[in-house]
């Protein structure tokens, strides 16, 4: 398990997920947000009026449910808000980021 970074144009949050996400975390959040969210029968509750409504915690529910069941995903830390990347503290600096 690694640590990310997620958001959703809100408070940062640090997660451990599994190895395969952390290593390629763009692609992982773009499937969730660009394919699962809009086609699975599954995800239907996020669909409201033509849009889709979800946070990073929607992200996280959805590895642990769908993609990796076996390696759950958790909540390290609040982070608060981030305006910038720079203003990471320095021990989550070199962690892979993704804001929703």
């Amino acid at each position: 398990m690694k640590e990310v970074i997620l958001s959703a144009d809100s408070e940062s949050t640090v997660y451990s997920v599994p190895d395969a996400v952390a290593d390629d975390l763009r692609r992982y959040c773009i499937e969730f947000c660009d394919s699962w969210l809009h086609n699975s029968p599954d995800a239907e509750k996020y669909r409201r009026g033509g849009c889709v409504c979800y946070t990073e915690a929607d992200f996280i529910a959805y590895l642990n449910q769908y993609v990796f069941p076996q390696e759950k995903s958790v909540k390290v830390k609040n982070l608060g808000w981030i305006g910038q990347r720079s203003e990471l503290p320095a021990e989550y600096a070199g962690c892979p980021y993704f804001n929703f």
